[in-house]
């Protein structure tokens, strides 16, 4: 058993970023600059806005974090968009979900300049994805497929079973892991809640990616020997043992599940570094199409 070391990549992929930067600074090219806008104060939101911004910094991107109150109407939201849309400045723009229910996801996402879609969410990526055109990947599937081709695995034939059918996650997925790329040339189930024998397409699976947020949903009896497993879960699980009242769990309940696996993600540490490295990897893509 091998864990998939998702700090480990994301180190070396913001490395190789690093020196690219370092290269358009030299020639006195323009420097990626991605904008960050953060509506309200949800604590996780907090958290992952931070760690992108501090990212920005660590391999030298320009960053702008942009704070509205969790109050602001949609139309104000849009217009602050559509500033950031005209700015020749930004390349990338991030608007941090969930967010407030005031606020449609669908028309924020929406209005967001396909060119600067670094969250890879927009009607006009998503689509490109689909034909197999060049496209900003949602983050998080473009991150596991950085990962699966940072560690030479072969993907090409495999039955991968993917759990989870979320716009940003799971049918992305599917489509990457479907395409004929490589990592790639798998063929691909799609499960989800209503899936009546899940238990059976896992256990025929080479490649199991659990992204449906129940904390260690995928037991032992569900993993065939010597199968992949990408956990995408991370919830806060109550856990009166430790000092913060709480531990971090994925979807798959890796102590028993990981010792019948060839490759495992760990939570902690396996998939939530890889989302920022690929968010990072699209900006410098939007920049570099300037450039």
């Amino acid at each position: 058993m091998q864990i998939l070391d998702g700090k480990l990549v994301s180190q070396a992929t913001k490395d190789e970023l690093r020196l690219n930067v370092g290269q358009l600074r030299t020639e006195g090219k323009k420097i990626p600059h991605l904008a960050a806008v953060l509506v309200g104060n949800n604590g996780a939101s907090e958290t992952y806005v931070a760690s992108k911004v501090k990212t920005c910094e660590e391999i030298g991107f320009k960053s702008t974090l942009i704070r509205l109150d969790d109050d602001i109407s949609e139309f104000k939201l849009l217009n602050v968009i559509a500033e950031l849309n005209a700015d020749p400045d930004i390349d990338g723009i991030l608007v941090q979900l969930p967010l407030p229910k005031h606020i449609s996801d669908e028309e924020v996402i929406n209005a967001i300049d396909p060119s600067k879609d670094v969250d890879g969410f927009h009607p006009v990526s998503v689509g490109k994805l689909v034909q197999g055109l060049p496209s900003f990947i949602s983050a998080t599937p473009h991150g596991i497929m950085l990962m699966l081709e940072h560690y030479k695995i072969d993907t090409k034939g495999k039955h991968a079973v993917v759990i989870g059918r979320s716009n940003i996650v799971g049918r992305p997925m599917s489509i990457l892991l479907s395409a004929n790329t490589n990592p790639g040339n798998c063929t691909v189930t799609l499960c989800h809640s209503q899936t009546k024998n899940l238990k059976e397409l896992c256990l025929q699976a080479d490649i199991i990616v659990a992204a449906l947020g129940k904390p260690e949903f995928l037991t032992a009896d569900m993993v065939k020997e010597g199968a992949i497993v990408i956990d995408v879960g991370i919830t806060r699980v109550a856990d009166a043992a430790k000092k913060s009242g709480y531990s971090i769990k994925g979807d798959v309940d890796f102590a028993n599940v990981a010792p019948k696996c060839s490759y495992i993600t760990p939570v902690p540490g396996g998939v939530g570094p890889m989302t920022i490295a690929a968010l990072m990897k699209n900006t410098y893509a939007a920049c570099a199409a300037k450039n």
